[in-house]
């Protein structure tokens, strides 16, 4: 049980009658001023007790992501200081009035619009919490959950990708990349992935992609139209943004739908609506996770989804590298200069 104190937790630490009480104050990262990875900086942060329709939970393992990075720099503004990171794992170590499905000592993941992820511990809507099966850890949840969902938004809903689907995925050696490879040769897609370097192109056809084009190396559209009969991909997932996305048109059959969701080489410039007309009336669309699991039965549909493909060994979720919460500036490097495969996970 956990009692509370002025908003803060006790942690008992004896079941004695005389019980020994220590006041716990959680670490994590806070930002003070945009920038490059040093202005994350590792602080004291107050601990509280959930209020209404809230949990605590203790992390075990967070997820990194590229929002994070742009949510450091800027790109994505909010008030400082900010916490940072938007999914992790852990156990319910309280809850709050009126919360129901949620008990302490659960295991739970989270992925959420608000960030403060980086962290011992955080304090989350109840209702954005989702179990984690028996069969899959608590790593594996926070590598896998973001990233995974994303992927099932991608394929399942904003393009309803089937049999014969002709899909082109950038940054294929990715997080989100890697997992959408996997789940469309699932559907039965026929899959194109594009990567940044020859080294990674073989970590992608382990994934099972036959054909994998390098970034400099290839002509992208003319390897994809020639792989397609001619015709060219029905959908193109670019998470790479401003230095792919003319590429990424240029890849599409008439009708086809381009879907830019991440900006790792910085944001799209504007364009003209004519830019679609002219390439066969192509359809552009700008997707958020959040958008489509903002229902908690849209966010267990999708999580459980999820799981059951990584639970069937349909997926294979592949944490590349971890590092302990306080390395996290490496962490970023890492990510940003592109030196990390798969999925990364922080552990406090």
């Amino acid at each position: 049980m956990v009692h509370y104190r002025k908003g803060r937790p006790l942690v008992i630490i004896s079941s004695h009658s005389k019980d020994e009480q220590v006041d716990s104050m959680p670490q994590g990262i806070r930002v003070h001023q945009y920038g490059g990875p040093e202005v994350m900086l590792w602080e004291d942060l107050d601990s509280r007790a959930p209020g209404p329709g809230q949990a605590l939970v203790r992390h075990t393992a967070i997820g990194l992501n590229f929002i994070d990075v742009y949510e450091r720099t800027g790109l994505y503004a909010g008030a400082l200081p900010t916490g940072l990171g938007h999914e992790a794992a852990g156990l319910v170590h309280a809850v709050g009035p009126g919360v129901r499905g949620v008990t302490v000592g659960q295991r739970v993941a989270y992925a959420v619009t608000t960030p403060g992820a980086y962290a011992e511990e955080a304090v989350v809507p109840a209702d954005r919490l989702v179990p984690i099966p028996d069969d899959v850890s608590d790593r594996l949840a926070a590598a896998a959950l973001l990233k995974g969902m994303t992927a099932q938004v991608l394929l399942r809903r904003t393009y309803r990708v089937a049999k014969g689907t002709v899909v082109v995925v950038h940054a294929a050696a990715g997080g989100v990349g890697g997992i959408l490879v996997q789940w469309a040769r699932h559907l039965g897609a026929q899959v194109v992935g594009v990567v940044g370097s020859e080294a990674k192109a073989g970590a992608v056809q382990a994934l099972g992609c036959r054909d994998v084009l390098v970034l400099g190396r290839d002509d992208v559209p003319a390897r994809v139209r020639e792989l397609s009969g001619g015709r060219g991909a029905h959908v193109v997932y670019d998470s790479v943004g401003k230095d792919t996305f003319f590429t990424s048109l240029d890849c599409l059959r008439p009708l086809g739908l381009m879907v830019t969701f991440g900006n790792a080489s910085g944001p799209v410039p504007p364009i003209a609506p004519l830019e679609l007309a002219r390439r066969g009336s192509l359809f552009l669309t700008r997707p958020i996770l959040f958008n489509y699991v903002s229902q908690r039965a849209d966010l267990l549909r999708s999580a459980k989804e999820l799981f059951d493909v990584i639970g069937r060994g349909l997926v294979r979720i592949e944490i590349g590298q971890t590092y302990a919460l306080r390395d996290v500036q490496q962490a970023h490097r890492d990510l940003q200069e592109r030196r990390t495969v798969g999925s990364t996970v922080l552990l406090p």
